[in-house]
């Protein structure tokens, strides 16, 4: 797989709005739309376009800014264009299902490292989970019963801005994953569907840049779950003999006891939102992997009982 390092790409500020399912989970200091999924619109869609276009407006409030790149899990990216429509700014849509942001990142990186011109890219994803129901699942109305090992999709929008401008959090370096399946059809196994990759993605990261896990304080992956953070670390022991202790989830970590929750969080915003309201609190990580896993299935895929593959990107985080 292919890694970068970056000389000049920096977080200069991020911004969060959520649900209060989240807001009184394990983070701090986050803005929430409140027990209303609707946030004050006529549906959910329209909801998660107003969450998105509230964090884009906090965050261009101090900056300006060259470029916008993000995406979501709505069909065609329709959350996404519309919450940047009418900005008259240049803007990139990507998809790689909940390793988005992860990907926007080392987009952003790549442009501000290379092109002095280019000072400031808003990063921005999000997720909202009435809507993911119906696109991945059941609308909430058909009343279908959950898997117990199945995610609960956080309700949460948020971005951040990526800089050439020197600040205190250094994205160092970033490995590009490439999709894999393991055989799995069932999408209600996102856990295990996207762990190979994961695995798959650190060690050639680590390989690369000629590092072991022992050189970070934290490697952070995104919404494997209890079920996919556990069949990760089996995997690297068997295919890498790779032995981890420093590898933690932030779906598996970002609520706190929800009966509906099951196997933990699950959407793009998971990753950036746990990082940033939860681990950047903790002075002690200093060098931290983040890495975003993605399940690339879609309703087409799920009805045709086809193997879903995965895909992880990952981005070195050095906090200064």
């Amino acid at each position: 797989m292919l890694s970068l390092k970056f000389n000049n790409a920096y977080i200069k500020s991020y911004n969060a709005i959520t649900s209060n399912n989240e807001k009184n989970g394990n983070i701090s200091n986050v803005k929430s739309i409140g027990n209303d999924y609707y946030y004050g619109a006529k549906t959910f869609d329209m909801a998660q376009e107003k969450m998105m276009k509230s964090v884009i407006d906090n965050l261009l409030k101090n900056d300006k800014v060259n470029l916008i790149i993000g995406g979501d899990l709505t069909n065609q990216l329709e959350t996404f264009y519309i919450s940047t429509n009418n900005r008259n700014i240049s803007s990139l849509g990507l998809y790689s299902a909940c390793s988005t942001f992860i990907e926007s990142v080392i987009n952003a990186s790549i442009l501000t490292d290379k092109y002095k011109k280019i000072r400031n890219i808003l990063c921005i994803t999000s997720s909202h989970n009435l809507v993911s129901e119906k696109e991945f699942r059941y609308p909430v109305e058909y009343g279908a019963l959950r898997d117990p090992n199945s995610t609960y999709t956080a309700t949460c929008a948020i971005g951040a801005i990526i800089t050439n401008q020197k600040t205190n959090i250094k994205i160092n370096s970033a490995t590009i994953g490439s999709p894999v399946e393991y055989g799995i059809k069932d999408p209600n196994y996102i856990g295990a569907i996207m762990a190979p990759a994961a695995g798959d993605a650190l060690y050639s990261h680590l390989i690369n840049n000629n590092k072991s896990l022992n050189d970070f304080d934290l490697i952070l992956t995104g919404d494997l779950g209890n079920v996919g953070l556990n069949i990760l670390k089996d995997f690297l022991k068997e295919k890498y003999n790779i032995y981890s202790n420093n590898i933690k989830d932030a779906g598996s970590n970002l609520y706190k006891d929800i009966d509906e929750i099951n196997d933990g969080a699950s959407g793009p915003a998971v990753l950036p939102l746990y990082f940033f309201y939860n681990i950047l609190n903790h002075k002690k990580y200093k060098h931290i992997l983040l890495i975003g896993t993605g399940s690339l299935h879609s309703k087409t895929i799920v009805n045709q009982k086809n193997i879903v593959p995965a895909i992880s990107h990952i981005i070195e985080i050095e906090v200064i």
